[in-house]
């Protein structure tokens, strides 16, 4: 314990409860502590003990997932997972989940979660290639006022500039408007602020958005989600882990300087409930992002390694040098000293507690041997970014923090890392429903014409191009297939490449060539030989996971590798983000029990293990929780990128077939939701194997050009899948589903069943009729019609169903008003 007039004046047990400490919590360090913790120690113990930094409620069943495989390098503990893609290169990837900051400044908090992603891949070593994102935002409209509302009323924030729409600040509200508008104004204003957020981040360090998904659903109008996925590419001798090692070496902070910007981020802010408002008195613990300064710290960390001046590398994200440093020191079994006086500041008077706490944003921690410390300076001066030395690796086992020549804070590394108490969940199966059913949009007496054009144009069916137009979504010159022409994005890794910067041809630190392929390229095969390619997809369905949580996760991991078969791509490896609500209320502990289970099972029954991923909590409102919301993402590699598969019909006179064993079924469906329907008690068990096997069929007639084009049948059902896949290639179809339709003796029940239900298993596919028909080998096979002609046309249990071309897309573009 530092003998200093501080620890007189320890800390009290309030204020480790105003941290977020329990009063056991504080009992038990004061125990490691041999008596009070004092100011500097209380701030770490509170951050490393947050559930945001420790998972003590979820750490033990993490470990219940399949974390190996044949192609995983780098599983669970390190900043990301990596897989090997063949020709000595892995692929680094992780998804991970900046909630409630972008819930109380979107703007900023969105940025920042997607630059603390990059940070995460360039901290292994690998060169950032692309990134995906999974959004949640409230209902953007209600009933009869949604033109009025789609109009854009709000978007325009104090902080953030001007928004979407324009007109009104994010805090202004009118009485008069009621409680529907007040929530539209909150959706609006997040929505608003995230997608700029995203888009300037990634935009201006030069990494392509490829993909992502978004749902708007009530459960998430005050909490919105933000998670951000990246992957990267790097040799595979260049990847570094984060354990510090040798006694003796020196620590170096290096990158933007320190400020008081993310003070409690990772304990009051992400550990914790939101409340109905309050975002004023938050926004301080929400970090503020500058993507060029990122841009720069990439450079001098990749070149850091390629240059072997490093011993292990570490980024600065939650709880900032506090996790950083113990956790570095936790992995290498050793101790470390820091001073913050050496810290570089960009405030003036921040207190020891502050510099150790900070989650100011870009900023990087190394171990250096003492010899090679100019060398790294004298890097860092070269990339124009700060970097200083400010600690020593010791042999001690504890984290000791100097201000100059005073002790001010001693500490066991175990204590801080390893000793965390974990907790046991409880729970229990809710007794009444969770979550209110949906505000009906759409009559159940509605035509089918009606219904297709109703689905099409609702929020979480709609096109999002008026979306991912923010994002850019081709610079670095990998992507084969932009959103919406393939339902995984597809990268070209490139003969020999090993993620290269742009610009840089055969040579440079790392050598090898770029990836050149592009769609256009690939397509016109003047590579002039095979182009290795990584595809990758992120998904979940929060509402059908909301009514089964086993079965709904196992469909979201699912659905990711049946967009990886779509284009072509085998599963190589999965990353995960766990959002649930609060998981001491014993029935969010059972949805979060339930999908971990669902995680691990599916994970394992396609051998595609996690690597990686993170867990938020805590995700709820005095309104209610979210649903619960596992996000999955999943990478996959394929041999050649000129033959990745297209989700649009490709030929006139092809033939169209349903594929696989799709059983669909109306139970928490896009079309329920419209009708108003409560969720369901379950959904249907799913044929695991039966799934896997169409995947494998489907997956290899893309690699060998049998298919023209492919399409995995969710949101909206068979309907939907058949208009996108018109949409997308600007030709109609002729369909016939009368073998399908009448089989469950339900009229009317049934052919909405047929069109518009809803499963996992089921794969929209066309070609020459001889290619398709071959699938029948390995799957079920049902040849439902053709392609041709200007319009969508459905013959299903005596009911004709058309739509011109033109129809179908005025109403899929009904997200354009959100985005003028």
């Amino acid at each position: 314990m530092p003998d200093t007039a501080a620890t007189a004046n320890a800390p009290t047990v309030e204020d480790a409860l105003a941290l977020g400490l329990t009063r056991e919590e504080y009992d038990l360090a004061c125990r490691f502590q041999g008596g009070p913790p004092n100011q500097v120690e209380l701030a770490m113990y509170s951050l490393l003990w947050s559930e945001h930094c420790a998972y003590k409620h979820s750490k033990k069943l993490l470990k219940t997932l399949p974390t190996e495989g044949p192609h995983v390098v780098m599983g669970p503990g390190e900043n990301a997972g990596a897989v090997d893609v063949g020709g000595g290169l892995v692929c680094a990837f992780k998804v991970e989940s900046h909630n409630h900051p972008s819930a109380v400044e979107p703007f900023q908090g969105a940025a920042t979660g997607v630059g603390g992603i990059l940070r995460d891949i360039f901290a292994i070593g690998a060169r950032p290639i692309a990134v995906l994102d999974s959004l949640r935002f409230g209902e953007p409209a209600q009933g009869d006022d949604r033109g009025e509302r789609f109009r854009g009323r709000v978007g325009q924030t104090k902080e953030s500039g001007p928004g979407l729409g324009g007109g009104v600040e994010a805090g202004e509200e009118d009485p008069k408007r009621g409680d529907a508008a007040r929530a539209y104004a909150r959706a609006r204003y997040l929505l608003d602020g995230a997608v700029r957020g995203i888009a300037h981040y990634g935009n201006s360090i030069g990494v392509p958005t490829v993909g992502g998904e978004v749902y708007f659903e009530e459960p998430y109008t005050h909490n919105c989600l933000v998670n951000a996925m990246a992957l990267g590419l790097a040799p595979r001798e260049r990847l570094i882990r984060s354990a510090a090692a040798g006694p003796g070496n020196v620590v170096v902070l290096f990158g933007a300087s320190t400020g008081r910007d993310g003070i409690g981020g990772a304990s009051v802010l992400a550990s914790a409930e939101l409340d109905a408002g309050g975002d004023d008195a938050k926004r301080p613990t929400v970090q503020v992002g500058d993507p060029f300064e990122e841009s720069k710290l990439l450079e001098c960390s990749l070149e850091l390694l390629d240059r072997g001046l490093i011993v292990s590398l570490q980024d600065l994200g939650a709880a900032g040098l506090t996790s950083s440093a113990a956790e570095m020191a936790s992995g290498g079994g050793v101790g470390i000293d820091l001073d913050v006086a050496l810290v570089p500041l960009r405030e003036p008077n921040m207190a020891p507690f502050e510099i150790m706490v900070s989650e100011s944003q870009e900023r990087m921690l190394c171990v250096v041997e003492p010899g090679r410390l100019d060398a790294v300076l004298a890097l860092c001066a070269k990339w124009e970014i700060g970097g200083s030395a400010i600690g020593t690796v010791t042999d001690s086992g504890r984290i000791r923090v100097f201000d100059g020549s005073e002790l001010v804070g001693d500490m066991p590394v175990a204590a801080l890392v390893d000793e965390c108490p974990l907790y046991d969940l409880s729970p229990a199966r809710p007794s009444e429903p969770i979550y209110p059913a949906p505000v009906a949009t759409l009559a159940r007496d509605a035509p089918a014409r009606e219904t297709l054009l109703a689905l099409l144009s609702s929020p979480n069916i709609a096109s999002r191009r008026p979306l991912f137009e923010h994002y850019d979504a081709i610079v670095q010159s990998r992507t084969v297939r932009r959103p919406e022409e393939t339902d995984a994005a597809v990268l070209a890794i490139g003969r020999g490449s090993d993620a290269s910067p742009a610009g840089e041809e055969e040579a440079g630190p790392a050598g090898g060539v770029r990836a050149r392929a592009n769609a256009d390229a690939a397509d016109r095969d003047v590579v002039g030989g095979p182009v290795p390619a990584l595809a990758v997809s992120i998904d979940c369905n929060g509402r059908r996971v909301a009514a089964d949580p086993y079965n709904g996760t196992v469909e979201a991991v699912l659905e990711c590798a049946a967009n990886l078969a779509c284009v072509g791509a085998e599963p190589l490896g999965t990353t995960n983000n766990l959002n649930f609500g609060n998981p001491e209320k014993p029935h969010i502990a059972w949805q979060l029990t339930e999908s971990v289970r669902g995680l691990g099972d599916a994970c394992r029954a396609l051998g595609a293990p996690i690597v990686g991923g993170n867990v938020s909590l805590y995700n709820e409102t005095p309104s209610g929780p979210i649903y619960p919301t596992p996000v999955i993402g999943m990478v996959g590699s394929l041999p050649d990128a000129r033959h990745a598969g297209r989700l649009g019909f490709a030929r006139p006179g092809d033939t169209i077939a349903l594929v696989g064993p799709f059983a669909p079924s109306l139970d928490a469906s896009e079309l329920s939701k419209l009708w108003g329907c409560a969720l369901p008690e379950g959904l249907p068990a799913i044929d695991v194997a039966a799934v896997r096997s169409a995947q494998f069929a489907v997956r290899g007639a893309v690699r060998v050009g049998g298919l023209s084009s492919a399409h995995d049948i969710a949101e909206g059902g068979l309907a939907i899948a058949l208009t996108e896949c018109c949409l997308a290639s600007g030709l109609g179809a002729d369909v016939r589903l009368d073998a399908l339709a009448g089989a469950g003796g339900d009229g009317d029940g049934d052919l909405f069943r047929v069109l518009f239900g809803e499963g996992p298993g089921g794969f929209l596919v066309s070609g020459i009729a001889t290619g398709v028909r071959a699938l029948g080998r390995r799957t079920q096979v049902r040849v439902i019609g053709t392609v041709g002609g200007e319009g969508l046309r459905i013959a299903a249990g005596g009911v004709n169903l058309s739509a011109t071309l033109s129809e179908l897309a005025d109403a899929h573009t009904s997200l354009r008003e959100l985005f003028p």
